[in-house]
């Protein structure tokens, strides 16, 4: 089963349509399980002392919605990039070794507790680039889609 976690919620239109189309094609794959998580409420100018404390508060409602001995990816900008090719061979090589709980991770505005981050099997960064956590929802989304279709044979990644 695959799941993605992330902290926030989709609230613009377009976004929503994007990851329910996304949601939907994965379907043809075994489906994927969504579980957004309500980001810790921060002040306009937090101290790094109240950054951490959110992300710790975070951290813990994650652990307890990963399942056990899942495989975790957790998407952060100092992970390792990877090409399409390379994920779906990862994702191939988890499952063969006989993980079957493979969890993606999507951190809140100011990022992710670092021992969450330790927990990670894979860090994995989509890019140099900093994107809009909702936007990085759809491209995870989107990599995780190609991936599947990568190992199916599908035309989808040509």
């Amino acid at each position: 089963m695959l799941t993605l976690i992330t902290l926030g919620k989709l609230k613009e239109k377009f976004y929503l349509s994007a990851a329910e189309e996304y949601e939907k094609r994965l379907k043809a794959y075994g489906g994927i399980r969504l579980i957004e998580l309500p980001e810790v409420r921060l002040p306009e100018d937090p101290s790094p002392a109240q950054i951490r404390q959110a992300l710790e508060r975070e951290a813990e409602s994650v652990r307890q919605k990963l399942p056990k001995n899942c495989w975790l990816c957790v998407l952060t900008p100092e992970g390792k990039l990877l090409s399409s090719e390379a994920l779906a061979k990862t994702l191939q090589s988890v499952r063969n070794q006989g993980r079957s709980e493979l969890v993606f991770l999507i951190g809140s505005s100011f990022g992710l507790d670092g021992d969450l981050k330790k927990q990670g099997d894979l860090l994995l960064s989509m890019s140099p680039m900093t994107f809009p956590h909702h936007l990085a929802r759809i491209m995870v989304l989107e990599q995780i889609y190609r991936a599947e279709s990568i190992l199916a044979g599908s035309r989808y990644h040509k």
